[in-house]
């Protein structure tokens, strides 16, 4: 994974009650960490996620080791996270990212009375992970449960996002008139362990598609595009029903939609519209969108009528829509549903998903995003308890993608994909407990 070293001017910005440092860099756009000669010796790090009351709910708490590549990629060497790993601190089911070099553990706390925590931790091996002194807490900007990703800049910035609970405000005659909430996009220096900047604003649709009760529910998946001077930010879309003030499920969805802001200011939030399908693009638990080697920022979309689809914005922070790749089609089923997606490099990704017939079940996918082709990767145990509904981490390694395989409550293994060649290696067994999963390599 390529590492950029930017050069940030620094820029003194009051934000009460913090002393808040806003970064700015004019050097080259950042580099896409799909594309690399690969690190020697690099720590390997699994998370498992823990039961709470229900098998795979994951909201018991997360837990992490780290081990060897060597190791990683050996059939006969067992990890055993649940029974010999680390705690994270979070509440529920931790959001993780890691390091080009896999030497750094990033964590935002979720929920609870630390929720909105910053952190890293140094690995060290094995469950020797060594907690940084210094902490930042963003929860009066963010929330508790704010959603966050690492940018592909070297390791300098994560971006946290939210939205406030949507309120309903209505007209002097009582009428409906819209539905929102108050959204923050906040950008953290992941150095220095600070928040770089903060901002808010609401985020209104057009007149006509607010007055339906169309609304933002929720921001996720930041990415930052070639330039290096917009974030796009995935959105989950949800509907008021005028008539009675209610959450009204069942709606005509309209396009899928993603908000596009100035980077690094944060500033002058506007919403970009595809035509091409009606899903939302906030993904779940990992990053959502990539930039490719073209220099075009790739999408994924969930929860439409229509599958999954992989979208295409282009160098203008437009959609693409003349680019239509449909999973359903590409993959000869029906309903996908990606879980979790990884680009890989040279127009390869890696895609988790899932599909109406399948009952919940997890697969994986090589994609070619060039040919907008997909073929579901052999190779693999798959399992009828294998769900990837809460995966967060792939690790890209040269032309090595490193993929967690567990089933719920069962065994599985690391999986070694070659994104040029479509080869499959089993590596190390990862040992599992009744109710628990794991739900990334880092």
């Amino acid at each position: 994974m390529k590492k950029n070293f930017f050069k940030f001017l620094m820029c003194g910005v009051l934000l009460s009650p913090l002393a808040l440092t806003s970064c700015s860099n004019d050097d080259d756009a950042p580099s896409n960490e799909g594309e690399n000669p690969g690190i020697e010796n690099r720590w390997i790090t699994l998370a498992g996620a823990k039961m709470q009351q229900t098998p795979g709910d994951g909201n018991g708490g997360t837990v992490v080791y780290s081990v060897s590549k060597e190791n990683a990629k050996n059939p006969n060497y067992s990890i055993d996270v649940f029974g010999q790993g680390m705690d994270v601190l979070s509440n529920r089911t931790a959001r993780l990212n890691s390091s080009v070099d896999g030497s750094k553990l990033f964590n935002i706390t979720y929920t609870g009375a630390n929720g909105g925590t910053f952190m890293t931790y140094n690995v060290n091996g094995a469950n020797a992970f060594t907690q940084s002194g210094t902490t930042v807490n963003i929860s009066q900007y963010a929330g508790t449960s704010p959603r966050w990703a690492k940018l592909f800049d070297g390791d300098k910035t994560g971006i946290a996002v939210n939205v406030t609970s949507p309120q309903i405000v209505n007209n002097t005659d009582g009428t409906y008139k819209y539905t929102r909430g108050t959204a923050t996009v906040l950008s953290l220096d992941l150095q220095n362990i600070l928040i770089s900047a903060s901002k808010q604003y609401e985020i209104p649709l057009t007149e006509a598609e607010e007055a339906q009760g169309h609304h933002i529910f929720r921001l996720d998946a930041p990415t930052l595009n070639k330039a290096g001077n917009k974030l796009i930010i995935g959105t989950w879309m949800r509907k008021t029903d005028p008539a009675t003030g209610q959450n009204q499920s069942g709606f005509e969805r309209l396009g899928t939609k993603s908000l596009v802001v100035d980077y690094p200011a944060l500033t002058n939030p506007t919403i970009i519209t595809s035509t091409v399908d009606n899903g939302d693009t906030s993904g779940y638990r990992s990053f959502n969108s990539f930039v490719s080697t073209d220099g075009n920022i790739y999408q994924a979309t969930q929860r439409g009528t229509k599958g999954s689809h992989i979208l295409r914005i282009n160098q203008s922070n437009q959609y693409d829509n003349s680019y239509v790749f449909s999973l359903d089609t590409a993959l000869g089923v029906q309903g996908t549903y990606v879980d979790a997606w990884r680009y890989a490099g040279n127009g390869i990704a890696y895609v988790a998903y899932t599909y109406t017939s399948a009952n919940d079940q997890g697969f994986i996918a090589r994609v070619d995003l060039n040919n907008k082709t997909a073929q579901k990767v052999n190779g693999i145990d798959y399992d009828a308890d294998l769900d990837f509904g809460q995966y967060q981490g792939f690790v890209v390694d040269g032309d090595e993608v490193y993929v967690a395989v567990t089933p719920t409550g069962k065994d599985g293994n690391i999986y070694i994909l070659n994104s040029r060649t479509g080869a499959v290696t089993k590596g190390a067994k990862l040992v599992n407990k009744p109710g628990n999963h794991y739900i990334g390599v880092f």
